[in-house]
């Protein structure tokens, strides 16, 4: 069945056009601002639009499975069971802009990177737009705060399932939706260099981030198993080709692990390969994704080599910072999400 939450707003015109236009725009109010959980929420429309609506829609939802609470800085970590009881989890992150969430696109990942834990259970499937959108919703009504930017690095590889991610961003910057600025969205990708280009086409005002965490592609293949389909040149050229097209620079995410990518060797191959880019490079010093530490045995920089990286980066005029790593106590800070029942 077709997921109401999913449905632009002249597609529900279409399925309602036996009832007055302004049910329409009522129903997308309660999908898409409000963030209702159910049709039976719906009180404005009549009983028998909505038995009409469930009878040829589901709806997507986000049920909360586990909340946890960093004691060291109130990020919110949510495990979300789906309608058909697979789970995601999405993390809610205080700033004084305002919160900020990270959302998933999968259950799992297909990408396998070895320092991240989403992919280590494997891939089950993509999620609809109206299921990234459910987990604002259901974020929402839990802490009683609207959530005013949205980042797309959660379980998944959002370019992967594009057409689905692409849908979410039309819904969620919707002016009678969440009407959340593209400014303030975010997207994380390994490289997809296809799914860049066409991105790039959409011109959309979004952050495009991309995970680099390598200057060179023996390194990168050995820590990201798509470098093999999409070197870095080619992953490079796609990321110029969608700033010239959209006159937006793009950020690079660049995990530090100990004695792997972190020398002073790799800093200046690093400031090499992006010279002359508009960009600017988030240094993360790597997170642990469980007992048995990061990945296969790999641990996290010690902060000395993370600002010796940085520094060296800023001599060769590079745009840099390092990432807070925020609900490390609760396992919810970069590449620790995974899908737990």
């Amino acid at each position: 069945m077709t997921d109401l939450r999913s449905l632009y707003p002249h597609e529900l015109q279409q399925a309602l056009a036996a009832y007055p236009a302004f049910r329409a725009k009522q129903a997308f109010d309660w999908l898409q601002r409000i963030g209702a959980a159910s049709l039976d929420e719906m009180t404005n429309l009549p009983k028998d639009l909505r038995a009409k609506l469930a009878g040829q829609f589901q709806l997507s939802s986000c049920e909360i499975a586990r909340k946890q609470v960093s004691a060291q800085d109130g990020t919110v970590k949510y495990l979300f069971r789906l309608n058909d009881g697979e789970c995601v989890e999405s993390v809610v992150m205080r700033y004084e802009h305002g919160r900020s969430i990270c959302l998933s696109t999968q259950v799992g990942c297909k990408m396998a990177c070895v320092f991240c834990a989403s992919g280590q259970n494997g891939f089950a499937r993509d999620l609809l737009a109206g299921e990234m959108l459910a987990q604002i919703h259901a974020a929402q009504r839990d802490l009683g705060v609207p959530v005013t930017h949205i980042v797309l690095m959660g379980m998944g590889e959002p370019l992967d399932n594009y057409d689905n991610t692409l849908r979410f961003l039309r819904l969620a910057t919707h002016p009678e939706g969440l009407n959340i600025s593209q400014r303030k969205i975010s997207l994380s990708t390994c490289g997809l260099v296809p799914q860049m280009d066409r991105l790039a086409q959409e011109k959309l005002g979004i952050t495009l981030s991309v995970s680099l965490h390598a200057p060179n592609d023996a390194l990168r293949t050995e820590l990201m198993p798509v470098n093999r389909a999409y070197a870095i040149k080619e992953v490079l050229a796609a990321c110029r080709r969608y700033a010239a097209a959209t006159g937006r620079r793009v950020s690079f995410e660049y995990a530090l692990l100990h004695g792997v990518n972190d020398r002073p060797e790799h800093a200046r191959e690093l400031a090499a390969k992006l010279g002359g880019m508009p960009c600017h490079i988030n240094l993360i010093p790597a997170n642990e994704t469980g007992a048995n530490g990061i990945g296969s045995g790999f641990r996290r920089s010690e902060p000395e080599r993370v600002r010796a990286f940085q520094a060296i980066l800023e001599r060769n005029r590079m745009n840099v910072t390092i990432r807070r790593s925020l609900g490390k106590d609760i396992d919810a800070a970069c590449g620790q999400l995974r899908q737990k029942g």
